[in-house]
């Protein structure tokens, strides 16, 4: 069974507030899969993720590094790029370590690398309205992620 929940984010104030909410309920080995259309926001949805956990500094895509580690107070982020990779090239990788890790796991494009998620995730799909208008669908896949879209859905989120 899996919970779908929509958040309507009029600005980019919305986007951040969602990411800093997630990230507040996130615990070591969370996983959250994001993708979109280029432009969509992923990237900045990630770097507000990993503010709100605590990481200090920039954080960039890791579109050419493909993995970037960061510390953060509460526990380490793990950003990943797989925009470029196959799923074989991904498999070489060994993102279990970071999927099973002490951190936190965003992976932008992760549609792409469908095959190699752990069975658990919250999937991410950022749509772009125009200006800062986004619609953001949320997909809690196994019960942890689905308890989080039902929190957001207790918040006024739109089930999908």
């Amino acid at each position: 069974m899996t919970n779908t929940a929509v958040w309507h984010a009029a600005s980019e104030a919305d986007t951040i507030r969602l990411a800093a909410l997630l990230a507040s309920w996130a615990e070591p080995g969370a996983l959250l899969s994001l993708d979109g259309d280029l432009g969509a926001g992923k990237t900045r949805f990630s770097q507000a993720f990993a503010q709100a956990i605590g990481v200090q500094g920039v954080v960039n895509s890791p579109t050419f590094t493909i993995i970037k580690e960061y510390e953060g107070e509460r526990m380490p982020f793990y950003h990943m790029d797989v925009y470029r990779l196959s799923v074989e090239e991904a498999d070489d990788l060994g993102l279990d370590e970071y999927f099973f890790g002490k951190g936190v796991t965003i992976v932008e494009w992760a549609s792409l690398i469908r095959e190699l998620l752990p069975d658990e995730r919250l999937e991410v799909y950022i749509e772009h309205l125009g200006d800062e208008a986004r619609r953001i669908t949320l997909k809690g896949i196994g019960a942890l992620y689905e308890g989080w879209c039902g929190q957001l859905a207790e918040m006024g989120a739109d089930k999908a």
